[in-house]
């Protein structure tokens, strides 16, 4: 019984953030600009709500001659399901960026290390020492990116809970919304609201 307990307590703890301020997305961007690579994983996961099991597996031939409103086709990883994502002009310039900076052929990998293919476990590393460099203050890894996006469609764009469902192939409203990491501050907010 104190396994199962334990268990679930470490799967709380293991929760990622988004990264909220768009100050500190500004930041990371600075700190990243000269590195085309990491520059390009942290735009277009930001900008695409990808898990970071699909951001690795991009082939540069999928987005060597995106431009803007170009749709990114892939099958999910994790679903199986097949997932058509529009590339904003940032993920574009973040993409044209690297490969003018990288000898990249049409059947490579986009992100790709000395090693090979970026893994998940090393973006997690990545995203965490970002965060870390910039001294954010919270628990922050791969899935961040993702989580980032969605939280300011929310915030900034005020897209639905509807819509972001769809984007993020949940099933449920509660999911997305746990997802988000802003249910109990709108909630709170929606009581205070009223004062009949």
């Amino acid at each position: 019984m104190q396994d199962s307990e334990n268990n679930k307590t470490r799967k709380k703890a293991a929760k990622v953030e988004p990264i909220t301020d768009l100050k500190d997305i500004q930041t990371i961007k600075k700190l990243l600009k000269d590195k085309p690579r990491d520059y390009c994983l942290f735009v277009l996961g930001i900008n695409t709500n990808l898990r970071a099991s699909d951001l690795r597996r991009i082939k540069v031939g999928q987005v060597e001659s995106a431009t803007e409103g170009t749709e990114l086709v892939l099958n999910e990883q994790k679903t199986k399901k097949e997932r058509r994502i529009t590339l904003n002009r940032a993920a574009c310039e973040a993409i044209h960026t690297l490969l003018a900076a990288s000898d990249l052929q049409s059947e490579d990998d986009l992100f790709t290390s000395q090693r090979g293919t970026l893994t998940v476990q090393s973006i997690h590393r990545l995203v965490k020492s970002w965060c870390r460099e910039i001294n954010l203050k919270g628990n922050y890894g791969s899935h961040t990116l993702r989580k980032t996006f969605g939280y300011h469609q929310r915030v900034q764009l005020n897209t639905s809970i509807a819509e972001l469902m769809v984007m993020f192939n949940h099933s449920t409203q509660k999911q997305t919304l746990d997802y988000l990491c802003i249910q109990p501050s709108e909630i709170e907010e929606a009581y205070l609201k009223l004062c009949l």
